[in-house]
C-alpha cells in the first residue's frame, strides 16, 4: 500500500486511548500498542460514512463492556461515536493473547522454525480479528485492511483489561 496522502481529509492524525480502559500492560503488549499507534498515524485510511472529511482524532475506550470509537475533528469538534459489542471479538482476542504469549516465550527459547510457525498462527488470528473489525464497521466507517490491523492491535490492548 502506498503511504497515506498527508493532504487527504480521510485519515486519523491522532489516537488517544482512554487510560481508564487499559490496565498496566506487560512490556511486550505495551510495545505492540505503541508500534500500532505510530504505524496507524503514519499510514491509514479512515472515512466515516457521510463525512465531509477530517482529519480525525480517534479516542478508543471501553464503556459498559462495549468498544467506543469517539471520533473528533482535528480541531477537537465532536464528529460522532461508534459503539460496538465486544462479543464478536472475544474468541479471536482470547486465542490471539494465548498465541502471543506462546510467541513471546518462544522467541527466548525456540528454534527459528518453531518461532516462524507460531508467528504464522499469530498473524492469521490477527488477520481474522482485523476482518471482523472491518465487517463490524461496515456502513459506519470505511477503512482499509492495514488500518483495521492496527486498530485491532489497539482493541486487543483495551480488551486485555476488559
Amino acid at each position: 500500500m502506498a503511504p497515506a496522502n498527508p493532504a487527504s481529509p480521510y485519515r486519523i492524525v491522532e489516537v488517544a486511548i482512554d487510560e481508564n480502559s487499559i490496565a498496566a500492560l506487560n512490556p511486550d503488549i505495551e510495545h505492540e500498542r505503541r508500534v500500532a499507534v505510530f504505524d496507524l498515524i503514519e499510514e491509514n485510511s479512515f472515512r466515516p460514512v457521510n463525512s465531509d472529511g477530517g482529519p480525525y482524532v480517534l479516542r478508543l475506550a471501553l464503556e459498559e463492556g462495549r468498544l467506543v470509537f469517539d471520533i473528533m475533528t482535528e480541531a477537537r469538534e465532536p464528529h460522532g461515536k461508534i459503539i460496538l459489542s465486544l462479543t464478536p471479538f472475544r474468541r479471536v482476542i482470547k486465542d490471539y493473547f494465548l498465541i502471543c504469549e506462546s510467541y513471546f516465550h518462544a522467541i527466548k527459547t525456540a528454534t527459528p522454525s518453531q518461532i516462524e510457525a507460531i508467528d504464522m498462527g499469530r498473524r492469521g488470528l490477527h488477520n481474522e480479528g482485523s476482518q471482523i473489525l472491518k465487517e463490524r464497521l461496515d456502513g459506519k466507517v470505511e477503512i482499509d485492511f492495514d488500518t483495521a490491523r492496527r486498530l485491532f492491535t489497539l482493541i486487543c490492548s483495551l480488551h486485555f483489561k476488559g
